[in-house]
């Protein structure tokens, strides 16, 4: 419980207030370097690898914002648009786009980049859920999140459709008790 140990000594008055956050007071930078042990035999970085540091950047985020652990509860929506390369440096970014009672929703970004040529590209991206933990493991309150853009306020509303569905698919809600998603499927159901 190293993190958790580093947060109560360097944060100790953070760990109790309940103030509402900004997605900006999340927001975690990580930038890792592609060695011939991330990749396969074709020489682009692994998935799995990638989603390892997807994984540490979020959680890294996401106990920002609660000042507490944070475990992965889940992955989704991940979307590996484009190959990176041996040798090419990966920046990864991720903020909380919004919290609920004990768990927070994490969008992350991920960005490639040739170090000869300096540019560049969005490969992948992502939105993981993580829960914080209390000292004694157990889920706790986390708090609220209050989206300041118009760009923030969309990731917002989004993240709350993302969690409806996905309750609707494990049947643990009915459809009849997503509202916003009702609302998504009748603008899905005019746009054909």
């Amino acid at each position: 419980m190293l993190l958790s140990g580093a947060l109560n000594t360097f944060a100790p008055q953070l760990r109790n207030t309940m103030s509402v956050k900004r997605p900006s007071d999340s927001l975690t930078t990580m930038t890792q370097l592609v060695m011939p042990n991330d990749t396969n035999i074709l020489g682009k970085l692994f998935g799995g690898q990638l989603l390892h540091w997807m994984d540490v950047v979020g959680a890294l985020a996401a106990s920002k914002h609660c000042r507490h652990v944070a475990v992965t509860a889940a992955a989704n929506n991940i979307s590996f648009k484009e190959p990176i390369e041996l040798g090419e440096t990966v920046t990864l970014v991720a903020k909380v786009v919004r919290s609920f009672n004990t768990s927070m929703e994490v969008y992350i970004e991920v960005f490639a980049e040739k170090l000869t040529e300096g540019i560049s590209r969005k490969c992948n991206d992502a939105y993981f859920t993580y829960v914080a933990l209390d000292d004694n493991k157990r889920p706790t309150k986390v708090p609220d999140l209050q989206p300041l853009t118009s760009d923030e306020q969309e990731l917002f509303d989004k993240s709350l459709i993302r969690k409806q569905l996905k309750l609707l698919m494990a049947k643990k809600i009915k459809l009849s008790q997503a509202p916003e998603l009702q609302q998504q499927i009748k603008k899905w159901e005019t746009e054909v």
